[in-house]
């Protein structure tokens, strides 16, 4: 069987073309074929390279990822194995880390919208961050999703929003222009963030609009992903160069999707692995994006102990995986519009090895809003309430820069500033985190 991987090799002439060739969207003047590649390793010669920089990831650095001074790249490919639980940790040196199928949290449980958009508008009191003017004017908001589809939006909110097709992107292969894919689950998620912050731009970004290898679901692999965040952190270094005039105040990223089961990943003790290992490729990106300005917000899951998704496969312990466990990120729990914690909510601790406190805290899902799966659908799932946190973490980022709290400041107010639920003592637990979001608590705190 051909397992999914993806493979760091170091530097060559034609990794270095095809990861520029990406950047500007042409076609390589050297083909990706021709690198050397080891004999055990498949590659997917459709899917460009990938520069990530020095070995040593705490020296990662903006400049340090770009082509040309990149010490090594990542390319996306299989490799034959005798079954699931036999890859392994390297190929003729060439080190191999897990490319593993990765999806929404959306989930319905057939129970009816609780409450709507109003309601959350009053829960998180958009009304007084609105008249301070924390709209999210002049910040971004990269929505990695499934994609957006622009038409469904202006009609659910009588307005087109915001949006930027020529700092969006697409995925190797897909031909579907930004702003025009399907009404899926990227669109709720656009709708959702832009309750709190209707003056924020939209990037689009559908790491989630393909299938993953062998059509088993729909979905993708976190090669997209990588490929993507890639992208955004070329798109923001360019944003913030110095002595140019940025053109965002700031950039929130939301993420609401992950893995449900072990399974999806390399087996347990394989250094390769994503959901449990700090050391993957991914988390290098996500930490150079957040260290140099970017909120990232993560989805907790959908493995909650009352009622699961079916994928989680009844496992609800250490159910919070991969980038959703990560120290610099944001994770986000659901609750219903009366306050209280949806039962499919993945709750903390994360998995071993991981930011054990997740999820930093809930926000608002399963009310009536972007009807994106139909007429009276609800907008579900801690797909939902990610969004809905993000948009109040750009309402902020309209009047705060990144230089003045940085994404772990902003983060530790979110926490602080947290509500706690009815019944909870206050301080972390696994069910709420450390509240329910109070973004004008917090704007008041960071004095905005």
């Amino acid at each position: 069987m051909r397992i999914p991987v993806l493979a760091v090799l170091p530097s060559q002439e034609p990794l270095v073309e095809s990861a520029i060739a990406s950047a500007l969207r042409r076609q390589p003047a050297i083909p990706l074929d021709t690198a050397r590649t080891p004999a055990r390793l498949q590659v997917d010669y459709s899917f460009p390279a990938v520069p990530v920089g020095t070995a040593n990831r705490d020296f990662l650095s903006l400049e340090a990822i770009q082509p040309k001074a990149s010490e090594n790249f990542v390319v996306r490919g299989t490799v034959e194995v005798e079954n699931a639980d036999a890859v392994p940790e390297a190929v003729d040196g060439v080190r191999l880390f897990a490319d593993p199928p990765i999806a929404p949290f959306l989930t319905c449980g057939g129970d009816p919208p609780v409450g709507g958009v109003p309601n959350v508008q009053a829960r998180l009191n958009i009304a007084a961050l609105a008249a301070r003017g924390l709209d999210g004017k002049k910040v971004a908001v990269a929505i990695m999703d499934t994609g957006i589809n622009l038409a469904h939006l202006a009609a659910k909110r009588g307005a087109p929003p915001r949006f930027d097709a020529a700092n969006s992107w697409s995925a190797p292969g897909n031909p579907t222009a930004p702003g025009l894919h399907p009404v899926h689950h990227g669109t709720m998620c656009a709708f959702d963030a832009l309750i709190a912050a209707p003056q924020a731009t939209l990037l689009d970004y559908p790491v989630l609009s393909g299938n993953a290898p062998g059509g088993a679901m729909v979905g993708s692999t976190l090669s997209v992903a990588v490929q993507a965040y890639a992208h955004l952190i070329a798109f923001w270094a360019v944003s913030f160069a110095p002595g140019g005039a940025p053109l965002y105040s700031g950039l929130v990223v939301n993420n609401s999707w992950g893995i449900f089961h072990p399974s999806w990943d390399f087996p347990v003790g394989h250094p390769g692995r994503f959901i449990d290992n700090p050391g993957h490729p991914f988390y290098a990106f996500l930490s150079l994006l957040s260290r140099n300005g970017a909120d990232i917000l993560f989805a907790a899951g959908n493995c909650g102990s009352n009622c699961p998704d079916g994928r989680c496969q009844n496992r609800t312990v250490h159910s919070i995986m991969g980038a959703s466990a990560y120290r610099d990120v944001l994770t986000v729990g659901g609750c219903d519009t009366t306050n209280l914690r949806v039962g499919y909510s993945s709750q903390g601790p994360s998995i071993p090895n991981m930011f054990p406190q997740k999820p930093d805290l809930v926000s608002y899902t399963h009310f009536l809003g972007s009807e994106a799966f139909g007429a009276g659908s609800p907008d579900s799932g801690t797909s939902a309430a990610c969004p809905v946190a993000a948009g109040c973490v750009a309402a902020i980022r309209t009047r705060l820069s990144p230089a003045a709290a940085p994404p772990g400041n902003l983060f530790s107010q979110l926490r602080t500033t947290a509500r706690p639920a009815a019944g909870m003592p206050a301080g972390w637990n696994g069910d709420y985190g450390y509240g329910i979001l109070d973004p004008d608590a917090a704007a008041h705190s960071l004095g905005v």
